[in-house]
């Protein structure tokens, strides 16, 4: 009998005697793991439904887990980030202003009109928070098929 060589279990070490499915399979499930990832930077966002300030926790937390793994998810979880810490203090100051107008029409400092700041700010957040949603949903399409996604409107704080 043949002395059979094991294949290695690290797929990141290519054996002498590998099947060359089995390492093209390998090459595939780490790009499609890397994709994956990649669009979890984006996806992550939404647990904020649940989790306080889960949308900057969850990209950063998939971020500072699988940077170092996967160069796509390096690039796409500082962007999410960037983009989401740029929306909070743009709702937050869409939100003061809301509050001063607000405060403005409790105190009855408008007589005979309604506050047009007051409308104008209401609508801004509800403005910001749907492109938040679709920029979301675009970002998380485009780093599943490989892409680097640059979203608008962001400040580049974390480089």
């Amino acid at each position: 009998m043949k002395n059979v060589e094991e294949p290695a279990n690290d797929p990141d070490v290519p054996a002498t005697n590998e099947d060359p499915d089995r390492i093209a399979h390998e090459a595939y499930k780490k790009e499609h793991d890397e994709r994956a990832w990649g669009m979890l930077c984006h996806l992550a966002v939404f647990s904020s439904a649940v989790i306080p300030f889960g949308h900057i926790l969850g990209p950063l937390i998939v971020w500072m887990v699988k940077k170092e793994q996967y160069p796509l998810v390096e690039d796409q979880g500082r962007e999410s980030l960037n983009f989401q810490i740029s929306m909070t203090i743009y709702a937050v100051i869409i939100l003061i202003v809301f509050v001063a107008s607000l405060l403005g029409v409790i105190a009855g400092d408008y007589h005979d009109e309604f506050p047009a700041t007051l409308i104008l700010a209401g609508a801004a957040l509800l403005i910001l928070a749907l492109l938040n949603f679709v920029f979301i949903i675009i970002a998380a399409i485009r780093a599943y098929r490989g892409e680097k996604y640059r979203y608008p409107l962001s400040i580049h704080f974390v480089s």
